[in-house]
């Protein structure tokens, strides 16, 4: 990976935890990401 594609995503990942308050948040986060893709899959 280039330098300027792990800055580019480490602060994609700041900015998405940033938004959770807690670890419980991004665990729910991650629970609706992963439900959302398991349903475009399922199209």
């Amino acid at each position: 990976m280039r330098n300027t594609d792990i800055i580019l995503l480490s602060l994609a990942l700041a900015l998405a935890l940033s938004a959770c308050n807690t670890l419980q948040g991004v665990g729910k986060d991650l629970k609706q990401g992963g439900e959302a893709i398991e349903r475009a899959a399922k199209k």
